[in-house]
């Protein structure tokens, strides 16, 4: 960006940003110094279990809500439109089946690694994939989610971006570090605060310059910006009502269903109850949270529409967000800091929850099960170091993330689905079909990975899941934009054979790597003999299957279906065979034992 259009930091907003920092740092050290002081696996890592609703929701919501949300939000609607805002249908099945599905069956296990349920249903081989493929999906997020916010800074204000990069990942480090996951949690609880105060400014101050309400909805209109509903069932199509309403209900499943940075949440809850709370408090916040993101991007083209000024002229929109935030608020004392504190508390909560996440699935899967005589002070203080080693990786991350071309919103939903999905199958496979065994989840995790990474990668390096964006004049030609839901008259060439399949939408990742592992694992599962019930581990799946075929007979229902309901308890008639289980996993299910 020129030089000449770089906007500059008042004393007060770098006070107001360095107060974020502060306050950041001061609850970390608090919750080291309160309590137990966190010396123990249990308090360092589940919070002793004692999280309220109203916190764990709040988390919920600030790791959810990245700085590639608040940047790249705005982005997609600025250039695109507003068809981006029907993901927020998907947010009812999305929130609703992990409430009442995957949350009862996972909190009843007592576990602390979402993958050790893997363990008790699948074999130790399938835990140990899950964990390590959630590893380097997060890996790469939090290298995403803390470049972000630097190269948007930097971009408008010629702040350092290693020098924000840094701050970033040092303070983020030292809390996590030292506080364990009740730091994180509160620190969460103050940067949702934060964050949506950022965003309500910008748009208050966005909207007044830009000449008020009507002003900004008369130019979005004639814009071509408000996007009706689009029924286009093509999955190649990038964003229409089908690829966010239904593939970002997998999305969602993925990230609230099997992410280990949302399921520690619900687990570190006081009761079940307290966590089926959270994930409902969670709902309006998100959808609150998704509509400041969108009328943002609209604010914003309201704003520039018909200039063809250097910063909108960029092939970087995440920059010109950052641009259009600190034009509004420049010449308002403290209100700019306001956002960046903003953007940065977006960053912190994300790779705050990785960190803790990242040091527990490291520690409960990969560490405990081959050290199982370690004592309780030297595993807190291993935690500890993993939490401090991953803060280090993310850093390293972060150095790499500027080699990507996509939008940031893009590339993370890509990311998502392309490792997300899979994981996500394992759980469906694992929940809903009881006759699915270890070897038909290896084959459908690897099949899923190997399939969706290469649609990844080739649509990428073909370049072909990206949209054009739309014309950035107030008055746009085509003035049947808004018909689109019932005119979606296709003129343009389409690619085929491989170019085609490489079209695939970045929104459809999660669906079609999930279902790829359900109908591969359940495949394998039939040709190497499925598992009967009296093999299942109860309290593992959910049993829908038999309300489901309530129609069929007794026999053949009983064949096919695990009857075992949900919670109950393990009897000596019912005791797991020994060389299926490993030690840990028997640990495990005497602990579910005495706790339902």
């Amino acid at each position: 960006m020129d030089a000449s259009l770089q906007k500059r930091f008042a004393p007060l907003d770098y006070g107001i940003f360095s107060l974020l920092l502060a306050a950041s740092l001061a609850i970390g050290l608090y919750h080291a110094l309160a309590g137990g002081r966190q010396r123990t696996t249990q308090e360092f890592l589940m919070a002793d279990r004692s999280m309220s609703c109203l916190p764990v929701s709040l988390s919920l919501i600030a790791s959810f809500q990245s700085a590639v949300a608040i940047i790249g939000v705005p982005g997609e609607v600025y250039a695109h439109g507003t068809q981006y805002w029907f993901l927020g249908c998907s947010y009812f099945l999305g929130l609703l089946i992990p409430a009442h599905i995957f949350i009862p069956v996972l909190y009843r296990l007592r576990i602390t690694s979402a993958y050790q349920y893997l363990e008790l249903r699948f074999s130790k081989a399938v835990r140990i994939c899950g964990t390590v493929t959630f590893i380097f999906q997060t890996v790469v997020y939090m290298g995403l989610c803390v470049y972000t916010p630097a190269f948007a800074l930097n971009a408008v204000t010629g702040f350092e971006i290693w020098g924000a990069v840094l701050a970033i990942g040092l303070v983020c480090m030292i809390y996590t570090t030292i506080g364990g996951l009740k730091a994180v949690i509160w620190t969460d609880v103050f940067q949702t605060a934060v964050m949506f105060a950022g965003q309500l400014a910008v748009i208050v101050v966005g909207v007044q310059k830009t000449g008020g309400v009507m002003e900004v909805w008369r130019k979005v209109w004639e814009g071509n910006r408000i996007a009706g509903i689009d029924l286009n069932p093509d999955p190649t199509e990038r964003h229409t009502f089908w690829t966010l309403g239904v593939g970002g209900v997998f999305l969602m499943l993925s990230l609230y269903g099997s992410n280990q940075s949302q399921v520690q949440r619900y687990l570190s809850a006081k009761s079940e109850r307290e966590a089926v709370r959270s994930v409902y408090m969670v709902f309006p916040a998100l959808q609150l949270s998704l509509a400041l993101g969108c009328v943002t991007g609209l604010v914003m083209f309201a704003r520039y529409c018909g200039e063809e000024s250097p910063p909108l002229g960029s092939s970087n929109r995440d920059a010109v967000v950052m641009y259009f935030v600190m034009d509004m608020l420049e010449g308002l004392p403290g209100l700019p800091g306001l956002f960046v504190a903003c953007l940065f508390s977006a960053a912190l909560s994300s790779i705050s929850s990785s960190f803790n996440s990242l040091a527990t699935v490291t520690m409960e899967d990969l560490i405990k099960p081959r050290f199982p005589a370690m004592t309780e002070a030297r595993a807190t203080l291993l935690c500890k170091g993993l939490a401090l080693f991953y803060g280090l990786l993310c850093l390293a991350m972060a150095f790499l993330t500027h080699l990507m071309g996509d939008s940031v919103l893009q590339v993370a939903l890509k990311i998502f689905g392309m490792v997300g999905g899979p994981v996500l199958g394992l759980f469906c496979l694992g929940m809903f079909f009881p006759w699915a065994n270890a070897t038909g989840a290896l084959a459908g995790l690897g099949s899923a990975l190997a399939l969706v990474c290469w649609v990844g990668v080739g649509s990428i390096v073909t370049r072909v899941s990206g949209a054009k964006p739309l014309p950035p004049s107030c008055r746009a030609a085509n003035t049947t934009f808004n018909l689109q839901g019932a005119l979606w008259n296709i003129t343009v060439s389409r690619p085929s054979g491989l170019q085609r399949f490489y079209s695939l939408s970045y929104m459809w990742y999660s669906a079609f790597s999930c279902l790829t592992v359900v109908f591969v694992g359940l495949f394998i599962s039939f040709l190497s003999g499925p598992l009967k019930e009296e093999d299942v581990t109860p309290g593992t799946v959910y049993p829908c299957l038999g309300k489901l075929l309530c129609f069929l007979p007794e026999r053949l229902k009983k064949k096919l279906c695990c009857v075992t309901p949900l919670g109950h308890s393990l009897s000596a008639p019912q005791k797991e065979s020994e060389d299926r289980e490993s030690p840990e996993a028997q640990t495990l299910l005497v602990e579910y034992e005495t706790n339902v």
